[in-house]
């Protein structure tokens, strides 16, 4: 394409708009639609993008948000949860795999040097594709989706020793790594590692301070691009320091501000990313040598499905399960072009070659979601399902921690029902927007998170799918009825328990079957007992009084719900409420009155 780059960007999202609805329509997921639309954009075919690794380049930033929400969900203490499957099934599957692939690639023409870096190259799957397809699957709890997470996150890791050895393999001495670059490297991570998570939450206190959201995003991107800036000069992975990044923010109160202010950059940066794969196919080379390309695409996937499958067993997986983690895993990865860029410069590969793995790489992960909707469809009417086993347990041990309850607004009136809940040890997730309360409650060792409640993404990135209970404690009433407002929209079954301040505010709460919460009601009847009682009245006698006015005025407030826009008509039955309530406690005084005189 010869225009400009407004005229790029619109094809790109032109595309994107008409492929992804249409493809998810049919039920193949939006990654295998994003493929197909560069596909079809790039050279091999309508041809409005030549040069498609620039723009691979540009979309790789969608992978390094993507690293960067996934350390915000990886706390350190849930790190060391997790490093049982991280390090032992991520480096058993690296290693089995690169054996295996490497060992089939020397059989070919390949020198073992080659053999090496391709074979390790090929081992390592796609975390934008896999995740995406759990995501789109809602297996991201499931049992395999937490073991395919642990294992893709190893191949990160393992990623940058396998980049900094290829110009040691290809013997580019200017090339090579020195202690200068090794030290630089260290120093980088120290940095990141020590000094990070002050200078993050000062930050973003500050920022939350001006509250103003577009600084708020600001900084966000700010913070992600440059942690993965810092790491990527240091000669370390880009993706790693964005990681990095998000664990050490995965404990800090704007968390889930965060996680809403990137994740619409994440998707639109990823779905350009995907593009770009699909332009990198080349169409050309397949149908020059389709029997060499299909064999390589049916090796890669059969032999990292085999391992995969011997690797989720051994970690105690049920059969069904560890073939759905077979099925998310056996692709290429998108580290692989990066790798093969690099081999073909330091002549570890030649270019036809390189064109080859290239297109085995980017046509398994083209496949990969039609052979997974396949897989799992034949697994529903042939593959029984296992128990669960002891291990997948402890894969499944973040899920059960997934709290239930979620507390908007962290005032006098949420403060004690969270603490309420943390005597019972009931989890919960608070979210609180004015900045100012959030660090003064954190001090105390109050865990709560800046974000405001009325916001669709905010309550997402909250985990709202998993709460059963909201609890709208705000203490301005607008922003209490479009957080329920939001609520009711979003999660329907979910049970709404809102503060009011008057009865007004109650009947709008009610109005979206909000159950309400008087805020001022409970506490003055408490004031209203002490008084009976210290005017001599028998304590038993006062909390019944105040039971049956409670009972009394519940009932008045369910009756005048039903016609509080017509004032006359509220009037009206408070009169007549008076009235009655007067006349019962009457009763009351006549029955005690005569209880004597029947003794």
């Amino acid at each position: 394409m010869h225009g400009g780059g407004l005229e790029l960007a619109l094809v790109l999202l032109l595309a994107a708009v008409i492929a992804v609805p249409v493809f998810k329509r049919f039920g193949l997921g939006a990654v295998l639609g994003y493929l197909a639309a560069g596909v079809v954009l790039g050279p091999h075919v309508l041809g409005f993008v030549q040069d498609a690794e620039r723009i691979l380049n540009a979309a790789e930033i969608g992978v390094v948000m993507l690293l960067f929400l996934i350390g915000l969900e990886l706390s350190p203490s849930r790190l060391m949860v997790m490093r049982r499957p991280v390090f032992g099934g991520g480096s058993a599957q690296v290693l089995l795999s690169a054996a295996a692939l490497g060992g089939l690639l020397l059989l070919y023409h390949f020198h073992w040097k080659s053999a090496l870096v391709v074979g390790t190259a090929l081992a390592l799957s796609s975390t934008a594709v896999g995740l995406q397809l759990l995501s789109e699957h809602k297996a991201l709890n499931s049992d395999h989706g937490r073991f395919g997470f642990a294992i893709l996150l190893f191949q990160d890791l393992a990623a940058i020793p396998l980049l900094a050895a290829i110009p040691l393999l290809g013997g580019i001495r200017n090339a090579t790594l020195t202690w200068q670059n090794a030290a630089a490297a260290l120093g980088a991570l120290a940095l990141v590692i020590l000094l990070g998570r002050p200078l993050l939450r000062y930050l973003f206190r500050s920022v939350a301070r001006t509250r103003m959201p577009e600084v708020f995003t600001a900084s966000a991107l700010l913070v992600v691009l440059g942690t993965a800036w810092l790491m990527q000069t240091a000669g370390l992975s880009a993706s790693l320091g964005a990681f990095l990044a998000g664990v050490l923010l995965a404990d800090s109160e704007f968390r889930h501000e965060i996680e809403a202010q990137i994740e619409p950059f994440k998707g639109l940066l990823l779905g350009l990313f995907f593009i770009a794969v699909g332009m990198g196919i080349d169409l050309d080379r397949v149908a020059a040598e389709p029997a060499l390309i299909a064999i390589g695409v049916a090796t890669l996937l059969l032999v990292k499905f085999g391992i995969l499958l011997l690797v989720g067993l051994a970690a105690r997986l049920p059969l069904r399960s560890a073939l759905m983690l077979g099925s998310v895993l056996w692709l290429g990865g998108e580290f692989a072009f990066v790798v093969f860029n690099e081999a073909e410069r330091v002549k570890l590969l030649n270019h036809a070659d390189h064109d080859r793995l290239v297109a085995i790489v980017g046509l398994s992960m083209a496949l990969t979601p039609l052979l997974m909707i396949g897989l799992k469809h034949l697994l529903k009417s042939r593959v029984p399902g296992v128990a669960p086993t002891p291990a997948a347990d402890d894969m499944r041990e973040a899920q059960a921690q997934h709290p239930q309850v979620l507390i908007a607004g962290m005032g006098r009136f949420g403060q004690i029902v969270a603490r309420l809940l943390t005597a019972q040890r009931i989890p919960f997730v608070a979210l609180e927007s004015d900045p100012g309360t959030v660090e003064d409650l954190r001090r105390f060792g109050n865990h709560l998170y800046y974000g405001d409640p009325s916001r669709p993404e905010v309550l997402r990135a909250a985990g709202g799918e998993q709460i059963r209970v909201f609890v709208m404690a705000m203490d301005d009433p607008d922003t209490n009825l479009r957080a329920v407002r939001l609520v009711r929209r979003l999660y329907p079954q979910a049970r709404v328990l809102a503060r009011a301040r008057n009865r007004q505010h109650a009947w709008k709460l009610m109005d979206m079957s909000a159950e309400p919460f008087r805020e001022v009601f409970g506490s003055s009847l408490e004031i209203s007992e002490r008084v009976l009682t210290s005017l001599g009245i028998p304590e038993s006698t006062a909390r019944e009084h105040v039971r049956r006015f409670r009972e009394h005025d519940e009932k008045l407030l369910k009756a005048q719900h039903l016609v509080y826009d017509d004032e006359a008509a509220v009037i009206q039955t408070s009169r007549d409420a008076r009235a009655d309530l007067m006349h019962l406690f009457e009763a009351d005084v006549g029955d005690s009155d005569a209880a004597p005189q029947n003794e």
